[in-house]
């Protein structure tokens, strides 16, 4: 009875019930109303924020190739990494609004081509010296360099030129954009002293934890700043150690024995049991993220629109809505856009699954039956292999030769993802529909996965950004997403809710749209019960 109770007072805890279906749900375990509303009392006390102890994640989505290097971050164990050192000029809370960081305040010209961001004062990195806006400066000018690979790349494009204007940073831009705040959240742009130049994977930031331990692929272990600035919000345990936990059922394990208190990427097949399981919940949140399969339009067989159709038409979404997200997500329409978008087209047809279509789209392509090689692996995203398998079932259907290799967690996100032509991946999504395609499917964006490169979808991007009335900017959106849907390299079945396992000793979880763990804060921001 007292694990029911213990997950009754978290759901009212998390708002997901009132005090008063407690009261009622509690008298049904037998419980009086005098008892029960002093069980709240207790929960919310022990609801409020405790300095100390160590937080520990379990977390799949790290390599032995990972680097501390915010340019090359590409996955959830080094962004984690970024969060606990780091910090953006902004960030985009929960509910889609700005978050100010090192900037204290945005302003823009009235044409939205000139943005100055005013920089606070008496911010220290983690080194000692004092952030300033030379820093900022320098940090998005290496951002901005070819040599640097950014997947922040892309959206630093449209910057024409860059100051310091006293206490501010100042952005001009070839054309208007009124998303460029957002743009500024992208977590590759920590500011770095020096911005970086010198060595960008020395993990100092302004944020509230220091390096201790750098293991990649195994473990990185922090210590909480003294001197953090932002200390009443975040940095609440003393230490922190993210564990790399590739294998779902390893994560699981972990969670379950206490090893950690957090995991990431919970198998949607086993959510359902683990939620029931004691002293522990599961965390679900809907939201931009997305499954997918990326083909590499310049590279044969791929370079035919007729062949990248058939496969699109062979593959079940909502099977795989079923079968691999269990209900934690819902169908795509190989668009990178979903209703979670302020900006959305849901007049836009949603390309339904047809063997007819697939095997009559597959013949057209003159295809010469040899196998078609899709590379995956477990960590490319939860039930990715079950997922290609099912892929390769319907595809089989239509006589479509499609074979599965399997690769190897460690590396797959160097070796495999953006450099093999087929491929399983997934994306967390971004702020705005510009972030989205500006980082990977602008022609000239690091992180193009597809090889998308044409000059109307760039141009149409670019009016995009420049139309400030939102009806035309939608029709804009709208056509770009179509172009996507019907041309591009990008197999989307499926938008994947963020479902995070969570023991009960952690305080302050909220889910969070804008990615897993909440948006990859969670250690930083949570903190322990018992501390």
């Amino acid at each position: 009875m007292n694990d029911q109770l213990n997950y009754l007072t978290e759901k009212v805890a998390k708002g997901l019930m009132t005090r008063r279906e407690f009261v009622g749900r509690a008298a049904a375990l037998g419980v009086t109303a005098a008892v029960a509303n002093t069980m709240l009392a207790t929960s919310a006390k022990a609801d409020t924020p405790k300095r100390g102890g160590m937080m520990r994640i379990g977390s799949s989505g790290g390599e032995s190739t990972n680097t501390q290097d915010p340019a090359l971050t590409a996955s959830e164990v080094p962004l984690n990494n970024l969060r606990a050192w780091g910090e953006t000029l902004v960030e985009v809370d929960p509910n889609g609004e700005l978050d100010y960081r090192m900037a204290e305040s945005v302003e823009a010209s009235a044409d939205a081509k000139t943005w100055s961001f005013k920089i606070r004062k008496g911010i220290p990195f983690s080194n000692g010296k004092d952030m300033t806006p030379d820093d900022v400066m320098k940090t998005m000018e290496r951002h901005s360099n070819e040599d640097s690979q950014s997947g922040a790349l892309g959206i630093m494009k449209g910057i024409a030129n860059m100051k310091v204007d006293g206490d501010n940073f100042v952005v001009e831009l070839d054309t208007p954009n009124a998303d460029l705040p957002f743009l500024m959240a992208d977590y590759h742009l920590m500011i770095q002293p020096g911005g970086g130049m010198d060595n960008p994977g020395a993990g100092i930031g302004t944020g509230p934890y220091t390096i201790e331990i750098d293991e990649p692929g195994v473990r990185h272990a922090f210590k909480r700043r003294d001197d953090y600035w932002d200390s009443e919000n975040r940095g609440w345990a003393d230490e922190i150690e993210q564990l790399v936990l590739n294998d779902a059922t390893a994560r699981t394990a972990a969670l379950q024995s206490g090893q950690v208190q957090i995991i990431n990427r919970v198998d949607p097949k086993v959510a359902a049991l683990l939620d029931r399981a004691p002293n522990l919940s599961v965390q679900s949140a809907s939201g931009r993220g997305h499954y997918v399969f990326i083909m590499h339009i310049d590279t044969a067989p791929f370079d035919n629109n007729e062949l990248r159709l058939a496969l699109k038409y062979a593959i079940d979404r909502q099977e795989m809505v079923d079968k691999i997200l269990r209900g934690y997500g819902s169908i795509g329409n190989d668009m990178p856009i979903n209703a979670s978008y302020p900006l959305f087209d849901e007049s836009i047809p949603q390309r339904e699954h047809s063997i007819e279509k697939a095997a009559e789209h597959y013949k057209k392509s003159g295809h010469d039956g040899s196998p078609i090689i899709l590379r995956v692996a477990d960590g490319a995203f939860p039930g990715a292999v079950d997922a290609a398998a099912l892929f390769q079932q319907s595809a089989a259907k239509a006589g479509i030769p499609l074979e599965i290799k399997r690769e190897p967690n460690d590396g797959y996100w160097s070796e495999v993802w953006n450099v093999q032509p087929f491929c399983a991946s997934y994306w967390g999504g971004r702020p705005v529909q510009d972030q989205m395609y500006a980082t990977a499917y602008l022609s000239t964006a690091d992180w193009n996965d597809t090889r998308w490169k044409r000059d109307d979808f760039d141009a149409l991007l670019n009016s995009a950004k420049a139309e400030l009335d939102q009806g035309k900017r939608k029709a804009i959106y709208s056509q770009m997403g179509q172009m996507l849907r019907d041309e591009g390299g990008l197999i989307l079945p499926m938008f994947n809710d963020f479902v995070a396992g969570v023991s009960n000793n952690v305080g302050g979880y909220v889910n969070d749209p804008n990615g897993p763990v909440m948006n990859n804060k969670s250690h930083i921001a949570c903190w322990l019960k018992d501390a």
